[in-house]
């Protein structure tokens, strides 16, 4: 290390270079630091206040970081990264960013040095891969038929959250709505958008239920005083409008005498009159009409002969839905009325309305016959007495639906509690000395850097930050490899006797990703403007 300090200066004299980087690092860390005090279990919450005045409240680094305002370039690279690791582990989107800004913090350390910016590169892409295996060898293999497992790390992720009284309410819908979409045994992936999330304001988050079936937020039909609740149900869902066909180019009819206009009139009924009859002779008792822009989707009409032919109407179903709806009742979308036949309908044992207070009301379809369409579908019904808890609940259920489904990718836990920042970061100082040269220096640094994850976590506790940290790493030094900040007790605690472990995936992602984007972001030395 003695000849560091003389010979092996790698200073490129580019002042430029060395300004650009500064601004650059400077505007990330600035953005780093915003959602620094919302990490973990006793985070500060967020509001967010847009143009329209619409607010928002969430310590979901990614909902954040996605509504601020950002103007420069490398501060949106700290959004995107957080936008990549909510797609890739959906938990963990402020630790990535967090630690990112404290990656950075390490390499401006270096610049300072001296050191050029590609050997800090390399050093930290060399760290980031010692920093999996670490990770990896204190994992704990997951079988995805223990519930329990899945449940912990479902609570782990939903403690964060603003809803975190009702984590014991929430944590096991996330986990029972991705065992029900998928075979436990096979499975490698979940995808998400079978799992249906419905919103409905009112009552209490103690409320929010998974429902074995499908809810709909629409109202039914009822101008007309038309069936409410109808058993053993033949569903069909149509993509044409119950109503008299318009001309295709903007035209006007005038009508100058009351003969013209009957004979109108009773032209009109007998369309909608032979389009309901057809409906009616395949047994279709309850119709799902999509939403239409064009014309009327429907008429009073075409709901006075639904209602006499004992239809029940559902109207204004988004595009959106059309494929899981779908998907879950095993039926075919039906574009026009030549192709309406009784084998495009699908059986169901109840659909009825289900009152929700003065709030308004959701449709039940309840008894759906497994078919191998079907497989795997489920809705959730989440409830809040307010908008912004509506949404902010919305949001956490979605993140701990991501916790499980990053075990199914990854079958395998890590203690949480900033454990594995920490081994990580004594692991990584033992390794940088059997290294030597310019490579260990960065390599010690890169450690030194992850201990914000603790530290912040610490500090976000109200606890004494640097006696926590100090004793976190006396205890990994000695062989603790599970030992993590309990916030609860304000100590150092095994964490898998506490509970609070995380996915394998959410971590060795967000180090991915945190690395990645900073080596990026030190591999600029110009901004180029053009107009």
């Amino acid at each position: 290390m003695a000849g560091y300090g003389q010979g092996s200066r790698q200073k490129a004299n580019d002042e430029k270079g060395h300004d650009i980087r500064s601004t650059n690092i400077l505007a990330a860390r600035a953005v780093a630091d915003a959602v620094r005090t919302s990490l973990g279990p006793k985070g500060m919450d967020k509001m967010i206040q847009d143009a329209k005045g619409e607010v928002i409240i969430s310590n979901d680094g990614a909902t954040i970081l996605a509504q601020m305002k950002l103007m420069h370039p490398t501060a949106k690279m700290m959004a995107e990264l957080s936008k990549a690791q909510d797609v890739e582990a959906g938990d963990g989107t402020t630790s990535v960013v967090v630690i990112a800004g404290g990656l950075l913090g390490a390499a401006e350390k270096l610049l300072a040095k001296g050191i050029h910016p590609q050997t800090i590169t390399e050093a930290f892409l060399m760290a980031a891969e010692k920093a999996e295996e670490v990770l990896a060898e204190m994992s704990i293999p997951v079988d995805l038929g223990d519930r329990d497992q899945l449940l912990q790390a479902a609570m782990t992720s939903l403690n964060s959250k603003v809803v975190s009284q009702n984590a014991d309410i929430l944590a096991p819908i996330a986990v029972d709505a991705v065992l029900k979409v998928i075979d436990p045994l096979t499975a490698t992936n979940v995808d998400l958008n079978d799992i249906k999330i419905v919103k409905k304001i009112g009552g209490t988050t103690d409320d929010c239920e998974l429902v074995d079936g499908l809810v709909l937020s629409q109202r039914i039909a009822k101008a007309a005083g038309g069936p409410r609740r109808v058993e053993n149900a033949k569903v069909g869902l149509i993509q044409f409008c119950l109503s008299a066909p318009k001309t295709d180019m903007e035209s006007n009819i005038q009508v100058r005498d009351y003969s013209s206009m009957d004979r109108l009139l009773r032209e009109e009924r007998t369309i909608v009159a032979k389009i309901v009859k057809q409906i009616a002779k395949t047994g279709c008792n309850v119709l799902l009409v999509q939403k239409s822009i064009l014309r009327d989707a429907t008429t009073d009409l075409s709901l006075d002969f639904c209602a006499k032919a004992k239809i029940l109407v559902v109207r204004d179903i988004e595009r959106d839905d059309i494929e899981f709806i779908s998907k879950m009742l095993g039926l075919e979308p039906i574009a026009s009325l030549d192709h309406f036949t009784a084998e495009k309908l699908a059986p169901v044992g109840l659909v009825c309305e289900d009152f929700m207070g003065g709030e308004g009301s959701i449709i039940r379809f309840t008894g759906l016959k497994p078919s191998p369409i079907t497989g795997g579908c489920c809705s959730v019904l989440v409830r809040a007495s307010n908008v912004l808890l509506l949404d902010e609940t919305e949001r956490s259920i979605h993140d701990a639906l991501c916790v499980v489904r990053s075990l199914v990718k990854k079958k395998a836990l890590i203690p949480g509690g900033a454990a594995p920042e920490m081994e990580m970061s004594c692991k990584l100082a033992q390794w940088a000395r059997t290294i030597g040269g310019i490579n260990a220096v960065c390599i010690e640094t890169y450690a030194e850097a992850l201990e914000l994850v603790p530290y912040t976590l610490a500090e976000n506790a109200g606890m004494q930050p640097v006696e926590i940290v100090t004793q976190l790493r006396a205890a990994h030094m000695k062989g603790e490899k599970y030992a993590g900040i309990n916030v609860k007790k304000g100590s150092i605690t095994d964490m898998y006797a506490e509970k609070v472990v995380q996915p394998l995936l959410v971590s060795v992602s967000s180090i991915k990703m945190a690395t990645e984007t900073v080596r990026m972001i030190l591999k600029i030395d110009d901004i180029v403007i053009c107009r």
